[in-house]
């Protein structure tokens, strides 16, 4: 029996940013090594492609490649007691990815799937700044317990971090929090806090947008030597402000809630032979949240958070598909004729898309379309009740 048949899925947490430059790859080593401290096992997901800086910074020497493990997955690099995987440790040093984002998007899969990571308490996903291609990737392939906004106090950090907070907000990922890093330096000799970047400005738009304030971090010269020589703070200075500060924010991520209130993902469905259909989850008052999914008569049955329960029938469904080959992307216009859709059309396949949307397969080989919850909620479908 493998590892995946025993051991519950770790909680999968991203670390994000808005925009480059805000030190989120050090928040997230020096996060990962006070969990591992406090006797969680912890694994950290490099997701920055183009520009991995994990291993440097746990001090895993990137010329020894990954081995394969016995059971056909890749062995994670060890640092400071964190298992890690990231590019750096595929390519040399030097070496730039020139990866389009298919190969992106396959990598990550990799990363997070074909990689034997063992029992864990928690996986860290360290991403690239900005909304691009992986984060959208991460969302929609992965079940993320949470996801974590790091800013400098500074307004334009501030304004693109919003952004980043919106993104997650759209692909129904929950929002731990808000880390404000580099908040303030002290003088060493007189402690005089100067603000280089401002104050108070991530807790500011913590408030503004109703996520929790996760703490700051201020600035410590010893953040770049520590970094540099693979010891995080929490190591290297453990009883600094900025150490402090950096427990105190891994303590409270870890103590914040665990679910999303919906099925537990990802799933597969094949509804012919009843395989990977999944368990139903108790409703916790989320209308927006698929609480319990079954087929009835040819018909989708959706029980959500609120306690509503809907039914929709395969061709309503067929027909409300909008992928770019039923519908155009940019006037929105219908491009499926309901002609061509039998009135006794079946669902063959569901699959989860992250913990935001289903994907479903039809009888007549069509399986591109994303449903969103948003979308299925909205839906005029029978109340089951009435049927």
């Amino acid at each position: 029996m493998t590892q995946h048949d025993t051991a519950p899925p770790p909680r999968m947490i991203a670390i994000s940013s808005g925009k480059g430059g805000v030190g989120k790859s050090t928040v997230t080593a020096n996060i990962a090594c006070a969990m591992a401290q406090s006797g969680l096992r912890v694994g950290v997901v490099d997701a920055d492609i183009y520009g991995p800086s994990i291993p440097g910074m746990l001090g895993i020497a990137t010329q020894a490649k990954p081995q394969m493990a016995p059971n056909g997955l890749v062995t994670p690099a060890l640092g400071h007691g964190v298992k890690v995987i990231s590019m750096a440790m595929l390519s040399d040093d030097d070496a730039p990815a020139i990866l389009r984002g298919p190969m992106v998007t396959k990598y990550l899969q990799m990363f997070v799937k074909q990689v034997d990571w063992g029992e864990l308490d928690v996986l860290l996903l360290d991403l690239p700044p900005g909304t691009g291609d992986i984060q959208l990737t991460l969302a929609q392939a992965f079940p993320l317990s949470g996801a974590v906004v790091v800013s400098t106090p500074q307004d334009v950090s501030l304004k693109i971090a919003r952004r980043g907070l919106r993104m997650m907000e759209q692909v129904k990922v929950p929002i731990l929090g808000v880390i404000e890093n580099m908040s303030g330096f002290t003088c060493p000799t007189c402690q005089t806090v100067t603000h280089i970047f401002h104050d108070g400005g991530g807790e500011a738009i913590a408030q503004e947008l109703g996520v929790a304030f996760l703490g700051k971090v201020p600035l410590d010269p010893a953040v770049v030597d520590s970094g540099d020589d693979g010891m995080p703070l929490v190591l290297a200075a453990p009883d600094c402000a900025a150490a402090q500060a950096y427990r105190q924010i891994a303590d409270t991520i870890m103590d914040l809630g665990a679910g999303t209130g919906g099925l537990v993902t990802p799933f597969a469905w094949t509804l012919a032979d009843g395989s990977g259909k999944p368990v139903k989850a108790q409703p916790q008052g989320a209308s927006d949240r698929l609480a319990s999914l079954d087929e009835d008569a040819g018909a989708l049955v959706l029980g959500w958070g609120d306690g509503r329960e809907q039914r929709l029938s395969a061709r309503d469904l067929r027909l409300a598909c909008r992928c770019a080959k039923c519908r155009d992307e940019v006037t929105g216009k219908p491009l499926l004729d309901p002609v061509t859709v039998p009135l006794d059309i079946a669902i063959t396949r569901i699959w989860s898309v992250g913990n935001y949307a289903l994907g479903i397969a039809f009888a007549d080989g069509h399986d591109t379309g994303i449903y969103t919850f948003v979308q299925l909620h909205a839906m005029q479908g029978a109340q089951v009740e009435d049927v």
